[in-house]
């Protein structure tokens, strides 16, 4: 018969039902543990007791811990990412480096594992004032980034290795900024400067065994402290019109320089064509005299009559004057005929002529030809005189 069947008063929890009420909590309590107890045979006797009890008992036990056994060493499993290693530390001590994929360990509390992520960049900023190698203070500020390069250096030489490099900056920054003067640092130094503070940097996390590397140190440009900002600012402008100006200068040499060099070359070369030109009359001049010498004493009156003449044709080629030698006297007469035929526009035409001409003719020249001239003139008026 059905426990719910009219007429049956009891419920499958030994209560009963009808007007007595709601079973009692304590009294089902007590009955799940009565079953609990028969099923791994813990009962020493009673009601359900029997032959199979205490075997069927050991087996649930047996199954119960081999069971928990498993899932023991089920947590031992555990995946790496790619971006990570794992330190397993065996009773705390450290025992080896896992590569990302799954792995297993014995698990807690034989060993553990620590996770760390070897490809996450680290970033923070150091601002302070440093003291220049010129006695000059100057604000600097730059950011450095870095990332795990050893786990087992991170996690076990150093306690604190944030700290450490934040240390390690600042000191690398206030050695680099200390050996060099306001103007390399303000300017053109930046890069040399970060590259020379990472360096010193990344020399004192190896020293300290942190395991980490600086990847990259940004170095903003720095500038002088407010109070003299002014000062600096008028010291900048400065540099910047001196650099202007030397600009300008050495674009100017550039244009007058090669200006100046043809000019001097082609004066050069002038000077080079009349020394061969002066050289080669002066040779000619040389030899049309041996040339006369060898006639001369040959025929001395003759050669003579023939210099006299040509010198007086020479002579008077260049002069607008006349002079009239009369036959049977000793006065020479003068005839300005330059001035009776002439006009005044053939007058003007040559002495234009003349003062081109003039203009031409080298001082050397003209000088040369004055100092010949006026002995030939003087010659051939004594002559004409006698």
């Amino acid at each position: 018969m059905a426990w719910n069947e009219p007429g049956n008063d009891k419920d499958p929890w030994g209560g009963r039902q009808g007007n007595e009420g709601p079973p009692d909590l304590d009294e089902v309590v007590k009955n799940l543990q009565r079953k609990l107890s028969g099923l791994f045979g813990s009962r020493s006797g009673g009601e359900g007791s029997g032959p199979g009890g205490p075997v069927l008992g050991g087996v649930g036990i047996g199954l119960v811990l081999v069971l928990i056994l498993a899932i023991w060493l089920a947590s031992g499993i555990y995946i790496i990412e790619p971006a990570e290693r794992g330190l397993v530390l065996h009773f705390g001590a450290f025992k080896k480096v896992t590569q990302p994929g799954p792995n297993w360990h014995i698990p807690f509390p034989v060993e553990q594992v620590i996770k760390v992520n070897v490809d996450q960049i680290s970033t923070f900023r150091h601002k302070a004032q440093m003291l220049t190698r010129d006695e000059n203070i100057v604000d600097v500020e730059l950011t450095v980034q870095s990332r795990i390069q050893d786990a087992v250096d991170y996690e076990f030489q150093d306690q604190n290795p944030d700290k450490t490099i934040q240390d390690a900056t600042e000191t690398a920054v206030r050695e680099t900024i200390g050996k060099n003067k306001l103007d390399f640092i303000l300017t053109e130094g930046r890069s040399a400067i970060a590259e020379q503070i990472r360096e010193g940097i990344q020399a004192l996390l190896d020293l300290y065994k942190t395991g980490m590397v600086v990847t990259s140190v940004n170095m903003q440009p720095a500038k002088p402290p407010e109070a003299v900002k002014s000062a600096f600012d008028d010291a900048i402008k400065a540099r910047e019109d001196k650099e202007r100006q030397e600009n300008e200068a050495q674009a100017y040499a550039n244009e007058v320089v090669p200006k100046a060099r043809g000019a001097s070359a082609r004066r050069i070369a002038d000077a080079e064509a009349y020394r061969d030109r002066r050289i080669a009359e002066s040779e000619g001049e040389a030899n049309r005299f041996d040339a006369v010498l060898t006639e001369y004493e040959k025929a001395p009156d003759v050669t003579r009559q023939r210099l006299y003449l040509e010198t007086v044709e020479v002579v008077l080629g260049k002069t607008g004057k006349v002079i009239m030698d009369v036959e049977g006297g000793n006065n020479l007469t003068y005839l300005p005929l330059d001035r009776i035929i002439g006009n005044a526009g053939s007058a003007q035409a040559e002495s234009a002529a003349a003062d081109a001409a003039a203009t031409q003719q080298s001082p050397s020249d003209a000088s040369a030809n004055n100092r010949v001239e006026r002995p030939l003139r003087e010659d051939a008026r004594v002559r004409r005189v006698r």
